[in-house]
């Protein structure tokens, strides 16, 4: 993918070391990463994309740029430096509310993941339920294109825990995990569903291919998730993160496939969310009973960091909810850069 615009100093001396590598950049970019953020890295898009992009070395990549920079120093440093901060404000978000979460989830793990969605994303707007009743076929594009960030390497940061976690728990993760990649056929991973979805209704199905349009919500839900994935100290985090997306998805799935039916929409517009009815109600079963089951039986010292990444998914997927319910309120695009209207008959 190509590289996206700079949204300020970071940024760009991020963009500007990577198109160059040169020791000129390399002493640019350890200034920039050196200096105290601006602002709170959480909502500081020039920070934020800053990390996405370093991050994005160890995924996909882009195009142009050496693969070896992944390991360049000066591109550690600061990927070091905001994900610690990114850590430090995340963590006090999420700190109280597991404090106060861990008592009942010891004493019953299973009904504590089930109900935390209603309790920590309870106030968060439904963009499922919007979508049923009275999204746009604009919104439809511009949702598509907010998902895009995740959905388009979907299951690939989930994956990272897979060595980092022991035996049943492990094993559970491979079960989602081969589901979300198709289940042997690549015609039928969960990110080539998506980007047919998009591609349905005349947008770019690549991946990236709308980080210029990405508001900061969106970057940060991307980059909680990127470094929670990178790290084997927060390996059952990344499970908790992942039993809250499976135990989200399966009831909004299904207000998706009614909304997009309502619009009219083909059915390559909509089959993903129709993928997900069924495999997400059985998905979330495996995930809270085996997956979190298992791994907390093994080492019962990993509870408080899985309800972590439970809490900051729904945290974070509860601010894309907010920033995108508010434009469409309002009658705005929620996107950075809006999206040329679409045909119906070029299509």
């Amino acid at each position: 993918m190509r590289l996206p615009a700079a949204r300020g100093p970071v940024s760009r001396a991020v963009i500007d070391h990577l198109r160059d590598a040169s020791p000129t950049t390399q002493d640019g970019l350890r200034a920039v990463g050196q200096a105290e953020p601006a602002s709170r890295v959480i909502d500081n898009e020039d920070a934020l994309l800053a990390l996405w992009l370093v991050q994005g070395l160890s995924y996909h990549g882009y195009a142009d740029v050496l693969a070896d920079l992944e390991w360049d120093l000066a591109v550690l440093e600061v990927r070091t430096r905001l994900e610690a901060a990114l850590q430090e404000e995340l963590l006090s978000v999420a700190a109280p509310v597991v404090e106060a979460l861990l008592p009942e989830a010891q004493a019953d793990l299973t009904a504590t993941l089930f109900s935390l969605p209603d309790r920590v994303a309870a106030f968060a707007p439904s963009v499922s339920a919007w979508a049923r009743s009275s999204m746009t076929t604009e919104q439809w594009r511009e949702m598509l294109v907010l998902r895009s960030a995740s959905q388009l390497k979907e299951a690939d940061p989930h994956t990272f825990a897979v060595p980092r976690i022991p035996g049943a728990a492990k094993v559970a993760l491979m079960e989602i995990q081969f589901d979300e990649y198709g289940s042997g056929d690549p015609t039928a991973m969960h990110s080539e569903l998506f980007a047919r979805a998009m591609r349905a209704v005349g947008l770019d199905g690549s991946y990236g291919g709308y980080a210029d349009a990405w508001p900061t919500p969106v970057l940060l839900a991307n980059v909680t998730l990127g470094w929670l994935a990178a790290r084997r100290r927060w390996a059952p985090a990344v499970v908790g993160h992942l039993t809250m997306v499976e135990t989200t998805s399966a009831l909004p799935s299904k207000l998706y496939v009614a909304g997009a039916r309502r619009l009219g929409l083909p059915e390559a517009a909509w089959r993903y969310f129709d993928e997900h009815v069924e495999a997400d109600a059985a998905h979330e079963q495996v995930a809270v009973r085996d997956l979190c089951g298992a791994l907390v039986a093994d080492d019962p010292q990993a509870l408080d960091t899985l309800l972590v990444g439970a809490v900051l998914g729904l945290h974070v997927e509860g601010l894309v909810a907010e920033q995108a319910m508010a434009a469409w309120g309002e009658g705005r695009s929620c996107l950075e850069v809006p999206l040329p209207p679409w045909s119906r008959v070029a299509a």
